[in-house]
C-alpha cells in the first residue's frame, strides 16, 4: 500500500466510528458540550462537514482541471453551514464527509501518487497522502472533542496515530513559548504505540528535533524526559491533553512540569 492508501483507509474507519455515533444523536445531545470548549457537538461537526465540503470541491476542480475557487466560496459555504440547525449541521456532517471519503478512494494509483492539490494556503500544491493525512488529523482530533464528553477515557482513533505522527514536525504555529516564562529545557520524548523517540526543545521557538538528546549524534544534553502514548504526545501540543484527560502512563522527568507544557500547547 502507498501512503496515500493507508491515509485514505484511516480516514474510512474514523469517519465511520463518528458516524456511528452521530446517527444516534438526538437535539440535546447535539446542544451539548464537547471538549472544543468554545463549540457545542453540532458546531463540531458542522466544522467537520463544511471542512469536507469545502475539500471536496478543491479536489474535485483539480481533477476537471479547473480553477481554484475563488475566495468567495467557502465564506458562502461557512455562512450555509452557520445559519442551519443543529440536527441539519449533524446530517450534512454525515453527507459531506461521506462524499470527501468516497472521492479519495476513487482515486486510482497514479492519481494517488502524482495528482497535486492546491489548498490555497500551502506555499505549493500538496500530494494526496498529504492532502488526505491534513484531513484526518483535523477529523480525528474533532472526533476526539465528541467522544470525549461522554467518555473521559476517549483516545484518538490508532488507525490515525501513526499519520498524524508523521505531521508534527513544525510546532511553531501551535505553541506559546511566552509560557515558558523564559526557562529552557530539551526533553527526551519516547513514545508507545507507535515506539518512536526524539527530543523536544523548549525555547523560542519551540521545535522538535528528531535526533534523541544524548545521542551520539545529537549535540544537545537532556533535561529530563516525557514517555508517554504517541496518542497522548498528539493530544498534548493539540492542547487536548489536561488533568482529568491524562493516563497514568504518561511520565516526566526533569524541570519542567506536566502544567508548563498544557500552557505551552495551549491548543487550537
Amino acid at each position: 500500500m502507498s501512503n496515500a492508501d493507508i491515509v485514505i483507509a484511516a480516514l474510512r474507519t474514523g469517519y465511520e466510528r463518528l458516524a456511528g455515533l452521530v446517527t444516534n444523536f438526538d437535539e440535546e445531545t447535539l446542544a451539548g458540550p464537547s471538549a472544543a470548549t468554545e463549540w457545542d457537538i453540532a458546531q463540531v461537526l458542522s466544522h467537520l462537514g463544511s471542512g469536507a465540503e469545502i475539500m471536496a470541491n478543491t479536489i474535485q476542480l483539480t481533477l476537471d482541471r479547473k480553477p481554484a475557487a475563488d475566495s468567495d466560496f467557502n465564506q458562502n459555504v461557512w455562512a450555509r453551514w452557520d445559519s442551519s440547525s443543529r440536527q441539519e449541521q449533524a446530517a450534512g456532517f454525515l453527507v459531506w464527509n461521506e462524499k470527501l471519503i468516497t472521492l479519495f478512494e476513487s482515486l486510482d494509483d497514479d492519481q494517488r501518487d502524482n495528482l497535486r492539490i492546491d489548498l490555497g494556503y500551502l506555499p505549493a500544491p500538496a500530494d494526496v497522502a498529504t492532502v488526505a493525512r491534513m484531513r484526518l488529523s483535523e477529523l480525528t482530533y474533532h472526533s476526539w472533542d465528541v467522544r470525549s464528553a461522554s467518555d473521559p477515557g476517549a483516545t484518538l482513533d490508532a488507525d490515525a496515530v501513526p499519520q498524524m505522527l508523521q505531521a508534527t514536525g513544525d510546532l511553531s504555529w501551535i505553541t506559546k513559548p511566552a509560557n515558558l516564562n523564559g526557562r529552557q529545557a530539551v526533553l527526551t520524548v519516547v513514545t508507545t504505540e507507535p515506539s518512536t523517540e526524539f527530543s523536544l526543545r523548549l525555547d523560542d521557538p519551540v521545535s522538535i528535533d528528531p535526533i534523541p538528546a544524548d545521542d551520539s549524534d545529537s549535540a544537545a544534553t537532556a533535561d529530563g524526559s516525557l514517555t508517554l502514548p504517541a496518542e497522548s504526545w498528539l493530544r498534548l501540543i493539540a492542547g487536548r491533553l489536561g488533568p482529568d484527560r491524562t493516563p497514568a502512563a504518561v511520565t516526566l522527568t526533569g524541570p519542567i512540569t506536566l502544567s508548563t507544557l498544557r500552557n505551552v500547547f495551549a491548543g487550537y
